[in-house]
């Protein structure tokens, strides 16, 4: 096995905002979309994005975890957002457009069911090339607070969406995320009886501790964690503890690692630090992979979740990172610490697809 050429999986892109928030063109080159952006500041990762759909399939990225996100925000929040749902709504609907134009332009694939998962894997698996082949993706949201009231939620699950993270940073109208505190409030919980009765997937990605226990107390249906690290690594209430990723694996839950140097590295400072200034480096990739791991007993629990596009880019990710082709390198660096093929595998995609098979 050639492990530069592992066919890969992503548990969480922001591909729509990246193209309507960010105004860049996915389908061009990495080298051009960069150049596009010279001299623009109103972005901190200008002339610095580490994806496009070239670099996905460069790196055999053939299936990825795709958003909507639009934060709900009172005026005054030092939070980006929107001030009311009805118009966070609007901007998931114009996310959704710009999907299913890269649809009709033969770019992506939208992923609903078990058998359509099946199907796309086979393609991408065949052994044929797959420069023209359109990557797979699975319609996640990002923080709830788009959902103008709860019978939104069947409205999203008709034209796609399968899985729901009800908070995002700070306090949400659901649920209480990144930086906040506290459970979920009264439509966090009937939130989660619609994804229950729907069957959606419940992504505890940043639900604060409070409200994460509380999810997954009353969670009944699947559960994974798109992109998080362990604080064991970085103490911060953004990462999982050693409890929290316990009770995940309990639950058979998948962990995708992330690859934002702040929840890598100890004491970043934004606008500040730099990867090689904190050795930031695929590395601590490798040990976060490796901390779920030992915690588990197993390698059937963690993949990967890189959030490259979710607004950083290569000023805050990996040192020996350029594009998300270089994901691949993090396999190499598994083996060498004893990790064995059939293991490396499933934290390339077994786990995932073993995960999606089930909940789709």
């Amino acid at each position: 096995m050639d492990r530069q050429q592992l066919f890969l999986i992503d548990g969480h892109l922001d591909l729509g905002m990246n193209a309507m928030e960010w105004n860049r063109d996915l389908r061009v080159s990495i080298a051009e979309l960069n150049a596009r952006e010279e001299g623009l500041s109103d972005k901190p990762d200008r002339s610095k994005a580490t994806v496009t759909f070239d670099e996905l399939r460069r790196g055999n990225i053939g299936l990825v975890v795709a958003t909507q996100i639009a934060r709900y925000v009172k005026p005054g929040s030092t939070l980006p957002g929107w001030y009311s749902a009805e118009q966070a709504w609007a901007q998931t609907q114009g996310q959704l457009a710009w999907y299913k134009a890269m649809e009709q332009g033969g770019h992506l694939c939208m992923i609903q069911n078990k058998q359509q998962l099946d199907q796309h894997v086979a393609s991408w698996t065949d052994g044929t090339d797959n420069a023209d082949k359109p990557i797979g993706y699975i319609l996640s949201l990002e923080g709830a607070d788009s959902m103008v009231d709860i019978s939104y939620v069947e409205r999203a699950y008709e034209y796609g969406l399968r899985a729901i993270g009800p908070a995002h940073y700070g306090p949400g109208r659901y649920a209480n995320g990144t930086d906040a505190q506290g459970r979920l409030n009264a439509d966090g919980v009937e939130l989660l009886k619609e994804m229950d009765r729907l069957g959606m997937i419940l992504d505890a990605t940043h639900l604060n501790d409070d409200a994460f226990w509380d999810a997954l107390d009353r969670y009944k249906g699947p559960i994974w964690a798109s992109h998080n690290n362990c604080r064991v690594f970085v103490d911060h209430n953004r990462q999982f503890s050693d409890d929290m990723i316990k009770a995940l694996i309990e639950r058979n839950a998948v962990i995708g690692v992330a690859l934002d140097a702040w929840m890598m590295v100890p004491n970043w400072v934004r606008g500040q630090s730099t990867p090689k200034g904190t050795g930031c480096n695929m590395e601590i990739m490798a040990n976060n992979i490796d901390h779920i791991c030992q915690i588990a007993g197993s390698t059937d629990y963690v993949a990967v979740g890189s959030d490259l596009d979710g607004a950083f880019g290569r000023e805050q990710c990996p040192y020996d990172l350029e594009t998300i082709a270089d994901i691949q390198k993090v396999f190499p660096i598994l083996a060498n610490r004893g990790y064995k093929e059939s293991d490396i595998i499933k934290i390339a995609n077994g786990n995932w697809l073993r995960f999606m098979r089930n909940a789709l």
